[in-house]
């Protein structure tokens, strides 16, 4: 199997309203798919990751990052588990929102 693209442990994955999915759940991004697991492996969702909408939140606070999978809105709370191949990322959202763009074949915004 392929190295991931994008990996991210220790994960808070809630849904709307502050509902709690898991509070050590895994990110990943590999071979065009971002999915979203549980801290024991099992997944939450998953998709092309040419489907997946991500950003980040305009009112939540730096460390976290918004996406919506198979129309389901997620907000992630990323910390420093996080790194995209072999390197760690500086800001673990931005680190996310690269992967994304990278996975897409898009450019960063601004270049």
């Amino acid at each position: 199997m392929a190295e991931p693209e994008f990996t991210a442990t220790g994960v808070r994955i809630d849904k709307p309203f502050l509902r709690s999915l898991t509070r050590a759940g895994q990110v990943k991004i590999h071979d065009g798919r971002l999915e979203l697991l549980t801290s024991y492996g099992r997944e939450i969702d998953s998709a092309p990751v040419d489907t997946v909408h991500a950003s980040k939140p305009w009112f939540a606070l730096g460390d976290r990052a918004r996406a919506v999978v198979n129309g389901t809105r997620y907000l992630l709370t990323l910390g420093p588990g996080a790194h995209s191949g072999d390197e760690p990322a500086a800001s673990a959202v931005d680190g996310f929102l690269e992967a994304v763009r990278s996975a897409r074949g898009e450019a960063a915004p601004g270049r």
